[in-house]
């Protein structure tokens, strides 16, 4: 009788223990996109992971608009007590900095990297308006008709903008750049030949590739895509650009070296889900766990890499 007492009072100090090590307050993850598309699924499954490894509710929410940008102010408002995070793209870390003159956060000094989750490529993709072949022919094609020479884009500002100029650069020539608000739009008009190209995520166009409505033409990675094995790079095509990309965590400016360490920790345990990983493919991403410090050298070269690029495209906003 003693000992089953004493046993069943052990399991109930060490279940309060447990109890006591979980934090019931959740984790804001905010995304700076509309739910359903590639970031936020990808925020969803994370979410999911970890819920597990922090030991504590994790809920995202949409702050959908400006490009990210709502979403960074916010978290840049956020006390820095590792209860509110951002899953973004690069772009506002290393490409806004050179596109935009009025920034509501300061890239670097408002915002305390967390880890690195995804890498991903971009691709070109043509439609019924552009002739017949590859990249080369497609924009042989462009350098002869000029006013027809166009590639559309999710937005201005954004990687897939300077990566057409930088395309046209390559090529001697200046191919016209079409905004639109979203890649799904873009793909619609590319699909029924409204314009010969857009320069997108692999994701986007991979779906109407297979149907034959739209064609791949190329990808802008050092290495070919394990996604898209039979398209050649940029750089096999004789174009000499390459680009990527990469969706990260980030918490606000101050969070104390205790608490970045253990999201950390947690993000890398997460990042071993299969689950996790499976979803992070099906939207032709590769999972790239990386440490607050890989994070934040990443961050600086690749802003470096884009500085020389926008200020030649000429583009400024606000």
């Amino acid at each position: 009788m003693i000992r089953s007492i004493t046993l069943a009072t052990l399991l109930s100090l060490s279940a309060g223990v447990s109890l006591a090590q979980q934090n019931s307050t959740p984790v804001r993850l905010l995304v700076g996109f509309s739910a359903g598309g590639a970031i936020d699924s990808v925020g969803r499954a994370l979410a999911e992971s970890l819920r597990v490894t922090l030991k504590q509710p994790v809920i995202v929410e949409n702050k959908p608009g400006a490009n990210q940008r709502l979403a960074l102010a916010e978290l840049k408002r956020s006390p820095p007590d590792g209860q509110t995070l951002v899953l973004a793209n690069s772009a506002p870390f290393t490409i806004f900095p050179h596109a935009f003159k009025k920034l509501e956060f300061d890239a670097v000094k408002d915002f305390t990297p967390v880890g690195r989750v995804t890498t991903y490529e971009l691709c070109v993709a043509a439609g019924p308006k552009a002739p017949p072949g590859g990249i080369k022919e497609v924009l042989v094609w462009a350098k002869a008709h000029p006013s027809e020479a166009s590639y559309g884009t999710s937005g201005p500002g954004n990687i897939s903008h300077f990566l057409g100029g930088m395309i046209g650069t390559a090529n001697g020539m200046q191919l016209q750049h079409v905004p639109y608000k979203g890649g799904a739009p873009a793909l619609v008009d590319l699909a029924g030949g409204q314009i010969p190209m857009i320069i997108d995520t692999i994701y986007e166009p991979m779906e109407m590739s297979k149907s034959g409505k739209v064609r791949i033409l190329a990808t802008t990675g050092e290495s070919r895509s394990p996604f898209l094995p039979n398209v050649p790079t940029l750089r096999e095509a004789g174009i000499n650009v390459a680009a990527d990309a990469y969706v990260a965590l980030y918490a606000p400016a101050g969070l104390p070296a205790d608490k970045v360490k253990r999201l950390n920790k947690a993000l890398e345990e997460a990042m071993r889900s299969h689950e996790l990983q499976a979803r992070i493919k099906q939207f032709a991403m590769s999972p790239a766990f990386s440490t607050p410090s890989e994070l934040a050298r990443l961050q600086a070269t690749t802003a470096a890499s884009w500085e020389g690029p926008i200020k030649a495209s000429g583009f400024s906003a606000d």
